[in-house]
């Protein structure tokens, strides 16, 4: 039986090359497949590799083909494929499409896959175009042209690439909210190594603009409600005899305290009732994440899944690790309840909520409540909590 190249040094070596797609190089699930015939991807971050056909490959070679999968996933060819009505028969050429929407803007960069790569001048069309426009390039192909000639040297790249599902994909992969973060968290980063190294191809950078593009800056906003509530926990000073004043030794025979600025802690309540839209969500807690990372609150962060009952909290260092389990009622009392149970109590509670729920009458005591409306037609928060509108992204 066939063994895999060494997959380690196959994500290493696309990592270095591809350092603003590491996330994404690192989130997919690579499964052994024999007798499929391809290497291709699902919509949920899976790969399956048929040994027989990578036997031979160079660590280069397999890195790069799992670099222009990641990419099939983040430009979502699969939802593409949906919305521009390709058909079984017409997948390949979807694919071929979508390969060249790839390839014109990596091969450039340094990627080496495996045969002959399809670029866009294979079917005499230029280069920095969508998908959806070498398609139509592809559906009027010269008379006399077959589709086995255009089609010729192609491996099929599953349904990450049309939408498609294949025979031989498996239940599992991440889920579409993790998803949509491991996306959000690689478009951050193509943009963040623009500005650092300016090394990022044109396409690419063109989709994570997009990708991170919103219709109402309510980052702003929500930024500003949680520094200003912030402040007023990190700004409170207070005097504590843990540790003596610098002054002490200035007098004799009397302990002095010394001034203690309080490290607020931050806790995140996450609606999961059967309303909430797992993307929306995703998206609101990638960018609290960031908002916190910012404040430098990162270390504080502890996330609470509330449907009609709250979970246990816990302590995270990135979004990914959160999972937000639930789909019952709604009751963001409970989880507001939750949060102020919590030792040390949190400073400052975001609350994440599509809005339908029963508030409490009265505000916690001891903290400050900011809260997240998802969605265009959220209803309103109650008048003591500082509240932000989150429009919908899609």
């Amino acid at each position: 039986m066939s063994e895999l190249p060494d997959l380690a040094a196959a994500r290493l070596w696309a990592a270095a090359r591809f350092p603003y797609l590491a996330t994404g190089i690192f989130g997919t699930q690579v499964t052994r497949a024999p007798g499929t015939g391809t290497v291709a991807s699902d919509q949920r971050w899976r790969l399956y590799v048929d040994p027989e056909v990578v036997a031979g490959w160079t660590a280069a070679e397999l890195g790069s083909v799992v670099v222009h999968h990641v990419c099939h996933l983040l430009r979502d060819h699969s939802e593409r494929a949906v919305a521009a009505a390709v058909t079984p028969a017409e997948s390949a050429d979807w694919i071929r499409a979508a390969d060249a929407e790839i390839n014109d803007d990596l091969v450039h960069a340094g990627l080496e896959l495996p045969g002959d790569p399809v670029l866009p001048g294979d079917f005499g069309a230029p280069e920095g175009k969508l998908a959806e426009e070498y398609y139509a390039l592809l559906g009027k192909r010269q008379e006399g042209e077959t589709a086995a000639t255009v089609r010729s040297g192609s491996l099929d790249c599953g349904s990450g690439a049309d939408g498609q599902p294949r025979d031989f994909e498996s239940p599992g992969g991440l889920e579409p909210w993790l998803a949509d973060l491991l996306l959000r968290q690689v478009a951050l980063e193509v943009v963040k190594h623009s500005k650092d190294a300016g090394s990022v191809p044109a396409g690419l950078l063109r989709w994570a603009e997009q990708i991170l593009a919103s219709r109402v800056d309510w980052r702003r906003l929500l930024s500003a409600q949680l520094r200003r509530a912030v402040a007023d926990v990190a700004g409170a000073v207070d005097y504590s005899y843990r540790r003596p004043s610098r002054r002490a030794a200035a007098v004799s025979g009397v302990v002095l305290p010394a001034l203690r600025r309080p490290v607020p802690e931050i806790a995140v309540v996450c609606d999961t009732s059967g309303s909430m839209s797992d993307e929306l969500l995703a998206m609101a807690l990638a960018e609290v994440e960031g908002l916190l990372r910012a404040l430098g609150m990162a270390r504080q962060l502890r996330v609470l899944a509330c449907d009609a009952a709250a979970g246990p909290a816990r302590r995270v260092s990135s979004a990914r690790q959160v999972s937000l389990v639930g789909g019952g009622g709604t009751n963001m009392g409970a989880g507001i309840a939750a949060a102020c149970a919590l030792r040390p109590r949190p400073a400052v509670t975001v609350v994440l909520t599509d809005g339908y729920t029963p508030w409490p009458g009265l505000p916690p005591k001891g903290m400050r409540v900011v809260v997240g409306l998802l969605g265009d037609d959220a209803p309103e928060a109650p008048g003591w909590a500082a509240s932000v509108r989150v429009p919908s992204i899609r």
